[in-house]
């Protein structure tokens, strides 16, 4: 069984990496766009920040996602590789044809499936769920916001400067948002893989003193290896780029210069950072396109290519029920072979 489970948690991982990779756009590609950093420079500086968020934030992300989303004893081997499969496979596809999707929901959405498949509708926590889809309507709204007010508000500071100062201004501004964006982008989503390696090791009871930090099932505190194994696997991803992705969000919404890039990654940061606070595993490709057509905004409705942001919605809408029918598949087919190799 050990060498099974552990075979899913490199699944995990490469989940993992694989957000990373489609994510990356949410961290770097207002930067690149702005050409303050070169693309391959962009995501060594994202990537580093992604793997600093392990240092001193918490783990309140991971404990929605590992304890509050499935009702207890749901949760086994089986269900957890079946809805990483799911999400792998719908990131992998989506990252390839440069939708900037949610992976975060991808992951709900297939965790929802599958564990409804093998208990039902009781099987998952609904009021955590109804806090999640309430967040997948917010947290571009609040980005939105956010991207609007700070884009407003620096207008109107620096508005006796030239283009040209602007320019002088922001683009070292926009190294320290991107940081931001990229720290909060790793406190987030990490924790989501975080939480599924927890749930995993947890539903095992041999190997439930491999997921706390001191081996007892009593603490609450995640042991380092699954801390910075995804925080190092995320960085990979990100370094390892979603181009198309990048080129979706950095060059097709809205047409951006460092102060504006500036005020999409800070509002964006801000938002990531309030929710995962509170535990939120919220969207960081929602907040970051909410805050882009924020920013885009301030100039003019028509500054904005809403068309790129319908096909972007479509993509959003999918993905829960399309997440969510590839776990159901795989975990129907996967089920009676765990048990003809004796897992349960």
């Amino acid at each position: 069984m050990t060498s099974y489970v552990f075979a899913i948690v490199a699944v995990a991982l490469l989940f993992d990496f694989y957000n990373g990779m489609n994510d990356a756009a949410n961290s770097i590609a207002t930067v690149v766009a702005t050409r303050v950093l070169s693309p391959r420079v962009a995501v060594l500086w994202a990537a580093f920040f992604n793997f600093i968020a392990a240092f001193g934030f918490g783990t309140h992300v991971a404990s929605t996602i590992g304890k509050g989303l499935v009702a207890p004893g749901i949760v086994d081997p089986c269900l957890v590789l079946s809805a990483l499969l799911a999400s792998i496979v719908w990131t992998a596809v989506c990252t390839h044809k440069g939708l900037p999707i949610s992976v975060s929901h991808t992951l709900i959405g297939a965790l929802a499936g599958a564990a409804i498949t093998k208990g039902g509708f009781e099987a998952l926590n609904w009021s955590a769920v109804g806090t999640i889809a309430l967040f997948i309507i917010l947290s571009p709204l609040i980005g939105l916001a956010l991207g609007w007010i700070l884009m407003v508000a620096t207008l109107w500071t620096f508005h006796r400067l030239t283009p040209r100062a602007l320019g002088q201004v922001f683009r070292p501004l926009q190294l320290v948002s991107a940081a931001l964006y990229s720290l909060s982008h790793g406190l987030n989503d990490a924790q989501k893989t975080m939480g599924i390696i927890f749930a995993l090791l947890m539903s095992v009871p041999s190997l439930q003193h491999y997921a706390t930090r001191d081996g007892t099932t009593q603490s609450s505190e995640l042991a380092w290896w699954i801390i910075l194994s995804c925080h190092a696997a995320i960085a990979l991803g990100t370094y390892a780029g979603g181009w198309k992705v990048i080129r979706t969000l950095g060059h097709n919404v809205t047409k951006l210069q460092p102060m504006s890039g500036f005020c999409a990654e800070t509002g964006g940061g801000l938002t990531i950072l309030l929710a995962s606070w509170f535990g939120i595993p919220v969207s960081t490709t929602h907040t970051i396109t909410g805050a882009i057509f924020g920013v885009g905004m301030t100039r003019r409705m028509f500054s904005v290519r809403w068309s790129i942001g319908v096909d972007i919605a479509t993509a959003w809408v999918l993905t829960l029920p399309a997440a969510a029918i590839l776990a159901t598949g795989a975990f129907l087919i996967l089920k009676p072979v765990f048990a003809a190799l004796g897992l349960g």
